[in-house]
């Protein structure tokens, strides 16, 4: 810095060249800020001109404060306008760096999961259209006569209460969200003539908190079955030939008597599983019954000619038992890696 101690204008301008040139060369942000430490900085050329002033005769301080604070000023403009230049090519070169042709063939592909709910429905519809039956659907949103008066259930049921069934504004429309997927049979038998075999799978919607054993949206698949002469022999058989092709040939059902309104005599229906998680055992399956009189006479059906036999489960309950899940609320997060474990199945 010796040649710059003489503080006059040749020793200014080459001190402003020098900058200049170091400026030019520099090409990234961190060059950039060494350079304008260098030149700049209270070690600079600049920074000793301007301590010099003050030794200078009183007639001289406010020329060479005039050609300091001007060397500095260009300097400065000169360094700000770099920087941004450097600052601009560096962001389109770590754009370049990091863009992703979306055009392109991806570089690795993973196939989805369907989920298990919708592979066991499909599962269990395709058992009994082998069996010769018929696969029936209805709206989520069911107007209450399907839902409750059409199978039988009193006024005063508990079911038809606000805090287990979601009922939609305006009240006085009578529309609710299904409970269960009987209508869909309430419907079958108003659509067609006797004999009838349907099953109704779908989504069902009840005011249960979500936990571990329950959540408020949840599947059923129900089977219908109208005929002349059928008894409970028939339901029996259907249901042991259902539980052997989902669970293995060494599979058996029992049933208890039990309760429905829309079904007399009713049954709960057990099922042994010999292949179960932990060892085999019984299991509550779902619910059975020959067609009450009430709800065959309700969809315009004479009982005296013709008897019927229905039975549902639900799709989540069927899915733990079959692979040992224990809680219901990874079924309900979308996580794939919960779809992954019964196979990535397109």
């Amino acid at each position: 810095m010796s040649e710059y101690l003489s503080l006059n204008e040749q020793n200014v301008g080459v001190a402003v060249d020098a900058a200049l040139a170091a400026l030019a060369s520099a090409t990234s942000s961190s060059s950039l800020k060494v350079a304008r430490a260098d030149h700049l900085g209270e070690h600079s050329a600049l920074a000793a001109f301007n301590a010099s002033i003050k030794s200078l005769p009183n007639d001289q301080k406010s020329a060479a404060g005039k050609l300091v604070g001007q060397a500095k000023a260009r300097l400065t403009q000169a360094f700000e306008a770099r920087v941004a230049e450097v600052s601009a090519a560096e962001e389109s070169a770590r754009l370049a760096a990091e863009s992703v042709d979306v055009t392109a063939a991806a570089s690795r592909w993973t196939p989805g999961a369907r989920h298990p709910l919708n592979l066991l429905m499909e599962q269990i519809g395709d058992i009994f259209l082998g069996m010769g039956w018929e696969i029936a659907e209805g709206p989520e949103l069911e107007n209450e006569w399907f839902n409750f008066d059409s199978m039988n259930f009193d006024e005063d049921h508990p079911a038809r209460a606000m805090q287990d069934t979601f009922f939609v504004d305006p009240i006085d429309k009578h529309l609710v969200l299904r409970t269960h997927t009987s209508p869909v049979q309430t419907r079958s038998m108003l659509e067609r003539t006797p004999p009838i075999y349907v099953v109704a799978p779908g989504r069902t919607f009840r005011t249960d908190e979500l936990d571990a054993t329950h959540t408020p949206v949840f599947h059923q698949i129900e089977g219908l079955a109208v005929d002349k002469g059928l008894t409970m022999a028939h339901l029996r058989g259907t249901l042991e030939h259902f539980a052997r092709l989902m669970f293995g040939d060494e599979a058996r059902i029992r049933l208890r008597p039990n309760y429905f309104p829309f079904t007399e005599p009713s049954a709960e229906m057990d099922v042994w599983q010999p292949n179960a998680k932990g060892g085999a055992r019984w299991v509550e399956w779902g619910g059975c019954g020959m067609i009450n009189r009430n709800v065959l006479l309700a969809s315009g059906i004479d009982p005296d000619i013709y008897q019927g036999f229905a039975f549902g489960m639900g799709i989540e309950r069927t899915l733990m038992f079959q692979n040992g899940l224990t809680d219901m609320r990874d079924m309900v997060e979308g996580d794939i890696r919960f779809s992954k474990q019964f196979g990535m199945v397109l």
